[in-house]
C-alpha cells in the first residue's frame, strides 16, 4: 500500500520510518531542500515527558495579562485581526481551568512517556546519533508560589507513575553544578529523572537516511498546490516543483495520505472542508558555543519564571522558550534575544558566549488544549490521517505519534489509548475504534 506523508520534520519522518516499519511504500514530501529545516530545526532540545503540560492551565489568564506588561514576557500577543486568531484563544481560555488542565495533561504525559519508550527501542534497533544525553529535566523555582502550583503537576506525575524528585537549593546545586552561584535566587526545583536531550535536527536527518534503507522515498522543494477529491476521498496531490526555470506540475497519487505539515497542517486541510484547531504559536531559541564547560548545565534546566529552557549539547548550549500569538510572522525581534541571553546568563554566567550565539525562530504547532491530533481525518475524509498539533513537545512526542499513527494505519492495535488523540474530541464525532475510557476521567 502507498502511503504519501505532506512533512519532512521530526514528526512526518518518525511517521514514515514507522510506516516503512509496517511494510508500507512511503514517499515523503516537503518545500524546504533537507529535512527537518523548519520547527525541527532549533527548538529546545528536551524530550521531556513528565514536563508534558498544556499552556492551558488554571491562573494563566491572569497570569497572561500580567506577563503583557513585562519587558522579559513569555508571552505575547500580536492580533492579526483573523477570525481564527480569536476562535483559538476562546478555545485556550476555555480549557484553563483545573478538570481540563487535569484532562489533558493525562493525555499529553501518556504519548509522551510512550514516545520516550519508543525512542529508546528504537536505539536499540539502530545507530543513530543526535548529542544525546539521559540525564534529565530540572524545573528550578524562584518564588514560594511555584513551588506551591508544583503540587498540582505532582499529583499527576504520581497518577501516571513517572518518577520525579523534589529537590531544594542544595540538591539542585549538586544535581547542575553550574548553577552554584545563583543558589540563593533558587528555591526548589522538581527533577524528571528520565527526561532527554539530544539534537532534533540532527536526530530527524539521521532517522532519514535510516528510513531510506527500508525504501522511504524523500521528495524535497516540493510545492504543494492542491488536494484533489472524489467524494469526499482524497484522490491526489497536486505539487510543482522547479527545473532551471521551468515550473512543473505534477499529481502525486497513493492510497493513504499523512498531513504532518506542523502549524501548516490547517491550511491545507481546509482545502478538504476539515477545520484543524492548530495555531502557529511563534518561539525563538539561541544555540550559543560552549566557552566554560564546567560552568554550563549538565542537561535541560527549565527557568519556570520565564518559561525558557536551557539545553546542553555537546559542544552548545540551546536555549530555547517563549511564546508569541502572531500567526505567520517569522521575523526575529532583538527584544526575544535580550530575554534569552538575560536567562542564560542569569543562570550559567560565563558558560557561554552569547556574541556567537545562533538567534532563530520557529513555529509551534500548537492546539486549544495542548494534545496533538493524531488519527484518521473524518469517516468522510477515510484516506487521510493526520499527526500534528504538538506544540512545543514535537520532539518529546515524535516517536510515539509516528507508532501509534503507523498502528492505525495498519489496522493494527496500538499500544496505548488513542481515541482521545483524535480530531473527534473538538468535532463530537465518535473517537477511532482503540478508543478506551481515559484512565483520568475516572479521577474527576
Amino acid at each position: 500500500m502507498r502511503v504519501l506523508v505532506l512533512g519532512s520534520g521530526v514528526v512526518g519522518v518518525t511517521s514514515a520510518y514507522y510506516l516503512a516499519k509496517k511494510g508500507f511504500d512511503v514517499t515523503v514530501i516537503d518545500r524546504q531542500p533537507a529535512v527537518g529545516l523548519e520547527t525541527s530545526y532549533a527548538n529546545a532540545g528536551q524530550i521531556s515527558p513528565g514536563y508534558s503540560a498544556p499552556w492551558a492551565a488554571p491562573g494563566v489568564p491572569i497570569k497572561a495579562l500580567k506577563w503583557i506588561f513585562q519587558r522579559h514576557s513569555p508571552l505575547a500577543l500580536k492580533p492579526d485581526w483573523s477570525l481564527w486568531q480569536l476562535k483559538w484563544t476562546i478555545k485556550l481560555l476555555q480549557n484553563c481551568n483545573a478538570k481540563s488542565y487535569d484532562l489533558n495533561k493525562e493525555r499529553m504525559v501518556r504519548l509522551a512517556e510512550y514516545s520516550r519508550d519508543c525512542l529508546d527501542e528504537l536505539r536499540g534497533d539502530i545507530d543513530i546519533t543526535y548529542e544525546a544525553r539521559m540525564k534529565g529535566t530540572l524545573q528550578v523555582f524562584r518564588t514560594q508560589k511555584q513551588l506551591d502550583a508544583e503540587a498540582k503537576d505532582i499529583a499527576v506525575l504520581n497518577r501516571m507513575g513517572v518518577p520525579f524528585e523534589h529537590l531544594d537549593s542544595a540538591a539542585c546545586i549538586k544535581v547542575e553544578p553550574g548553577l552554584s552561584s545563583v543558589k540563593d535566587k533558587l528555591l526548589g526545583g522538581l527533577r524528571l529523572i528520565h527526561d532527554e536531550t539530544g539534537d532534533c535536527q540532527m536526530f530527524t536527518l539521521n532517522l532519514a537516511k535510516e528510513a531510506q534503507k527500508l525504501g522511504v522515498k524523500f521528495r524535497q522543494d516540493v510545492t504543494i498546490n492542491r488536494l484533489l477529491t472524489n467524494h469526499g476521498k482524497l484522490t491526489c496531490v497536486e505539487i510543482s516543483t522547479r527545473n532551471n526555470e521551468q515550473v512543473c506540475i505534477e499529481a502525486l497519487e497513493a492510497d493513504q495520505y499523512v498531513i504532518a505539515l506542523g502549524s501548516y497542517s490547517r491550511q491545507l486541510a481546509q482545502g478538504l472542508g476539515l477545520d484543524i484547531p492548530v495555531y502557529p504559536v511563534k518561539g525563538y531559541s539561541l544555540t550559543v558555543p560552549i566557552i566554560n564547560s564546567d560552568a554550563a548545565p549538565i542537561s535541560t534546566v527549565m527557568d519556570e519564571t520565564y518559561k525558557v529552557a536551557i539545553t546542553r549539547f555537546d559542544n552548545r548550549i540551546r536555549v530555547g522558550g517563549m511564546a508569541e500569538l502572531a500567526g505567520f510572522d517569522l521575523s526575529l525581534n532583538p527584544r526575544r534575544r535580550e530575554t534569552l541571553e538575560m536567562v542564560l546568563n542569569g543562570l550559567f554566567p560565563s558558560a557561554g558566549d552569547t556574541s556567537q550565539a545562533l538567534f532563530w525562530t520557529g513555529l509551534r504547532p500548537m492546539t486549544p488544549d495542548g494534545t496533538p491530533i493524531i488519527g484518521q481525518a473524518s469517516a468522510v475524509h477515510s484516506n487521510v490521517w493526520l499527526n500534528t498539533g504538538h506544540g512545543t513537545l514535537g520532539w518529546t512526542m515524535a516517536c510515539g505519534s509516528g507508532r501509534v499513527l503507523a498502528d492505525l494505519l495498519a489496522n493494527h492495535q496500538p499500544e496505548i489509548q488513542t481515541g482521545d488523540f483524535s480530531l473527534g474530541r473538538y468535532t463530537g464525532s465518535r473517537y477511532n475504534k482503540y478508543a478506551q475510557a481515559s484512565p483520568a476521567l475516572n479521577n474527576l
